[in-house]
C-alpha cells in the first residue's frame, strides 16, 4: 500500500496534469493497477490493521511448527507431515490444548508465506576444510606497449578464505584444465570438492537438479586428479560466492592499475607471489590469519598423482583451395600442405601444431590469441600530459612508456610539455618503438624531437646493408681476372698480330 504523499501525488498528475495511467506508472515507477486504483478511486479511507491473536501466535505453537514445515519442505512430499500427525505432536508432546481446525487454519496461512520466503532467503553455508571453488575473472594487462586482455583462473577455499590465480589467454576447454592442473600444484593438493559454474569449458548441458553433461575432456581430467564436482544451479551466482569476491578483491588490488606483462610464465609467476602475500592477513570474520587457516585446509587436501595429465584436444580439418585452415575464427595458410588434405589439429592451451595423416608435422605456431592486444590511446593521453605537464611521471600511464621514452620526457623538467607535444606529433608516424631506438646513445637525450623526427626518416630511407655472400669458392673470393688475354682474342691487330 503507498504512503499518502505518494497518493497524493498520483491523484495531482491525474487531475491536475491530465496524464494516462500508463504515463503516470512511468513517472512514478508504480505498475499501472495501483496507479489506476489510487488514480480513478474515490475511497481513500484508512485501513484498519489487526493483529492476529491466539495460542498459535501467543503461546509459541506457530513458531514450533513453522520449523516442522521448514525442515518439511526439504523432504520428498510423501515423506512429509500431514496437519493430522502434526496436530498429534503437539498435543502429545507440547501439551496443545487447541483443535486440530486450529492448526490446520494456522499451517493453510503459513505455508504460502514460508515458500515465499524460501524463494528469497539464502542460508549460511558452513564449508569444510579442503572444498574449494573456481571461476574466471576479466583482468588486464599491459604487454609490449598495448593493453592485453587475460583471463585469471582463480581457486579459493571458504573455509580459510585462501585464494590462487592463475593468468591464461581464454576460457577454452585447454586453458580452463591447464589452469586447473597449475592451480593444483600451487595448492599442493587437490580439493575434495570443486564447485564451478556452467562454463562450456566443462559442461555441454544443463539437465534437473545436479544432472549436467560433462565434456569428455573434463570428465577424463576430473579422473585423474580424483576431485568431486558440486555444480551451480543456473544464475545463482551466491552458490559459488567465496570465489565471485575473490575474483572482484583480486582484479581491485592487483589489477586496478594494469600490470605489465612480458610472458604468461612471468605474469604466472607474479599472481604466485601476490596471493602468497594476501594470505598474511586476517581472516574477514574469524579474526584469524588466513595463512594459519590456509594450513588446516591443506591437510583436507588430496595428493598429487605421481604423473600430470597432458592438456590438449585433438580434431582434424582440411586444406581449403587456398592452402589454408582455420584456427581459433583465423585463417592461416598451411605452405606445407597440398589443397584438399586432410590435416589433423593437436591444441593446446598456447600453441597449436598441425600433423599430416602420417604423423608429419607441417606447421607449429602459438595460437592467434596468444598476440591479440588493445592498443593504448596515447594520444588522448598525451594532450593531457601537455596541459599538465608535471603529472607526466606520477600518471598511471608513465610507466608503459619504453625506458629512454621515459628519461626523454623527464630529463629536463623545464622541457616536458615540448617534448610531449612533440612525441605526439612523431606518433602520427612512427611507433614507440621506433622513438625507443632512436635514442639509442645518451647524446640524443639531448635532442629536439624534431631532430629525432630527421634521424628516424633518415634511418627509413637508408639502403639495407649488403648481404654476407657464402656461395663463391675461397680460391675465387679475391682473384682478379686479366683482361688483356681478351683482348689478344678478340682484336689482334691491336697486339701486333694479322687480321
Amino acid at each position: 500500500m503507498l504512503a499518502m504523499p505518494e497518493v497524493n501525488y498520483i491523484k495531482h498528475l491525474r487531475e491536475e496534469e491530465d496524464l494516462s495511467i500508463n504515463e503516470i506508472a512511468r513517472k512514478t515507477g508504480c505498475n499501472w493497477r495501483t496507479v489506476k486504483k489510487y488514480a480513478d478511486g474515490e475511497s481513500f479511507q484508512e485501513t484498519l490493521k489487526f493483529t492476529k491473536r491466539g495460542m498459535m501466535y501467543e503461546e509459541g505453537f506457530g513458531e514450533i511448527v513453522d520449523c516442522w514445515l521448514e525442515e518439511d519442505m526439504k523432504l520428498k512430499r510423501k515423506d512429509r507431515r500431514t496437519s493430522k500427525k502434526i496436530h498429534e505432536e503437539l498435543r502429545n508432546n507440547h501439551d496443545f490444548k487447541g483443535s486440530y481446525r486450529t492448526v490446520c487454519e494456522y499451517i493453510q496461512h503459513r505455508k504460502p508465506q514460508l515458500k515465499a520466503a524460501k524463494v528469497e532467503r539464502h542460508e549460511r553455508l558452513e564449508h569444510p576444510p579442503g572444498e574449494a571453488q573456481v571461476d574466471f575473472g576479466n583482468m588486464t594487462v599491459v604487454k609490449d606497449g598495448a593493453y592485453k586482455d587475460v583471463k585469471a583462473l582463480i581457486l579459493s577455499f571458504p573455509h580459510s578464505n585462501a585464494g590462487f590465480s592463475y593468468p591464461l589467454p581464454s576460457e577454452n576447454t585447454e586453458c580452463f584444465l591447464e589452469g586447473l592442473k597449475e592451480l593444483f600444484h600451487q595448492a599442493g593438493g587437490v580439493p575434495t570438492y570443486l564447485r564451478i559454474d556452467n562454463l562450456s569449458a566443462a559442461v555441454i548441458s544443463i539437465g534437473k537438479g545436479d544432472k549436467r553433461t560433462y565434456t569428455d575432456a573434463f570428465l577424463r581430467f576430473k579422473c585423474h586428479y580424483g576431485f568431486e564436482v558440486q555444480p551451480c544451479n543456473p544464475s545463482s551466482g551466491h552458490e559459488k560466492g567465496n570465489v565471485e569476491k575473490k575474483v572482484g578483491y583480486t582484479r581491485n588490488n592487483l589489477f586496478t592499475t594494469a600490470p605489465i606483462m612480458k610472458s604468461f610464465p612471468q605474469l604466472a609467476d607474479w599472481l604466485k607471489e601476490e596471493m602468497e602475500k594476501d594470505r598474511q592477513r586476517l581472516h574477514y570474520e574469524k579474526n584469524v590469519l588466513i595463512d594459519e587457516l590456509w594450513k588446516e585446509d591443506k591437510k583436507h587436501l588430496k595428493a598429487l598423482p605421481l604423473t600430470d595429465l597432458p592438456i590438449y584436444s585433438v580434431k582434424s580439418t582440411k586444406v581449403n583451395k587456398y592452402g589454408e585452415i582455420e584456427v581459433d575464427g583465423k585463417k592461416i595458410v598451411i605452405h606445407k600442405a597440398k589443397m584438399k588434405q586432410g590435416l589433423v589439429l593437436k591444441m593446446e592451451w598456447d600453441r597449436f601444431t598441425c600433423f599430416t595423416n602420417g604423423g608429419e608435422i607441417v606447421y607449429q605456431e602459438d595460437r592467434p590469441y596468444m598476440n591479440t592486444t588493445r592498443a593504448i590511446p596515447w594520444n588522448d593521453i598525451l594532450i593531457d600530459w601537455e596541459k599538465k605537464p608535471r603529472s607526466v611521471k606520477y600518471s598511471r600511464f608513465f610507466k608503459y612508456l619504453p625506458e629512454r621514452v621515459q628519461a626523454y620526457l623527464t630529463i629536463h623538467p623545464e622541457e616536458t610539455r615540448a617534448r610531449v607535444k612533440g612525441i605526439k606529433k612523431l606518433l602520427e608516424k612512427h611507433t614507440l618503438d621506433d622513438i625507443h631506438s632512436s635514442l639509442e646513445t645518451e647524446e640524443r637525450l639531448e635532442r629536439a624531437p624534431h631532430e629525432l623526427g630527421y634521424i628516424l626518416e633518415a634511418k627509413e630511407a637508408a639502403y639495407p646493408e649488403k648481404l654476407t655472400e657464402v656461395h663463391t669458392p675461397e680460391i675465387l673470393l679475391n682473384y682478379e681476372t686479366d683482361l688483356h688475354t681478351y683482348d689478344k682474342k678478340l682484336c689482334p691487330s691491336l697486339e701486333g698480330g694479322v687480321s
